[in-house]
């Protein structure tokens, strides 16, 4: 009987020192640093926001920025794409994206005049000559500086310039001169720069959010509007107001702006990725949406729509030129970013 239990105990022993090998082993290992692939595992939820219309080149531009981002990142970006307005109006996307609610979003340097007046002097009209006006500004040293300063002063970094063109007058009745304009209820951005310079040509400017601007011309609210024509067919402003008058007042960048904070929390090689991608896909962008421009116009004239030319261009360049020196007045830094400007005309 005892040597029978002590064979037993003896057999025993065996598994148990495994066993006590094994817990040894498996506390070492939880010791060791976690291997690289296991941390790059980590995901990033990158949300884009914005108020453009569905269908524009501008929102195709996200939508497939969205797509490369999530595969050139291994999936480690998740990304979620809310176009038109979808997540509030363009301040408040203006705002999400500076707190980091929002991840990325588009929007003129034009709405910084509060903060950052001297990257907002592209919101004074007719300060872009032409398409390549805007190219040897926004995509040279310029557009870096820019970013730079939005980078500094607001928690946004410009890491791409896409666009929607210049911007037109649509309304109720022809415009096609200043004695005409006098007096028309037109909707503009909540921004004192457009308001200034819709009254020094004699309108009646009427700042509203931008998804307002349907229901303000069917209820006569306001009498017209100022956009791009893809805007315009977009949102099928063209069924509330026939009337469409080429202008070339102002010419609209769309900073594509990321959440400063957000980005400089990515590991170094994402952060690259999203800077380069954005670059790529905002090139083509624009290249898309300048060549579709003159299609754009003749569906709208499809839909009904008069296009009309101004007769006394020179006359509006002139009753706006005075807002130029009383910006600088009111904000001394913009004096020498205007300067840079007209250099590249």
């Amino acid at each position: 009987m005892n040597r029978h239990t002590t064979t037993t105990l003896n057999v025993g022993r065996k598994p148990f020192l495994i066993i006590a090998f094994g817990w040894v082993v498996i506390a070492l290992l939880l010791t060791l640093p976690m291997p690289f692939d296991a941390k790059a595992q980590q995901t990033y939820e990158f949300k884009m926001a914005h108020a453009e219309a569905i269908g524009s080149p501008i929102t195709n531009a996200f939508e497939k920025w969205g797509e490369i981002l999530e595969k050139r990142s291994d999936g480690r970006i998740k990304v979620k794409h809310f176009p038109a307005g979808q997540l509030g109006n363009y301040t408040q996307l203006i705002e999400g994206n500076r707190l980091g609610t929002i991840q990325a979003t588009a929007g003129g340097p034009d709405t910084e005049q509060s903060v950052a007046p001297e990257i907002a002097i592209t919101g004074l009209g007719f300060i872009f000559k032409d398409e390549a006006h805007v190219d040897s500004i926004l995509q040279g040293d310029i557009g870096k500086e820019i970013s730079e300063i939005a980078r500094k002063k607001t928690g946004v970094e410009f890491v791409a310039y896409g666009e929607v063109g210049f911007r037109h007058l649509l309304a109720n009745r022809p415009i096609a001169n200043l004695a005409e304009l006098k007096g028309l209820k037109l909707r503009v951005p909540e921004l004192k720069l457009w308001v200034d310079f819709w009254k020094a040509l004699g309108a009646n400017p009427t700042p509203l959010a931008y998804a307002e601007q349907y229901n303000a011309l069917s209820t006569g609210v306001i009498d017209g509007l100022e956009a791009d024509f893809f805007s315009i067919d977009g949102f099928k402003w063209y069924e509330k107001a026939k009337y469409l008058t080429l202008t070339y007042h102002w010419f609209l960048p769309k900073a594509i702006r990321v959440n400063a904070k957000w980005l400089d929390g990515l590991p170094d090689d994402l952060q690259k990725i999203v800077r380069e991608s954005a670059k790529e896909v905002f090139a083509e962008q624009r290249q898309i949406s300048r060549a579709k421009t003159a299609d754009a116009l003749k569906i709208l004239e499809g839909h009904g729509v008069e296009v009309l030319q101004v007769t006394d261009p020179e006359n509006w360049k002139t009753a706006t030129a005075p807002l130029y020196d009383a910006y600088v007045k009111e904000h001394p830094a913009a004096g020498p970013m205007i300067k840079k400007f007209n250099e590249l005309r």
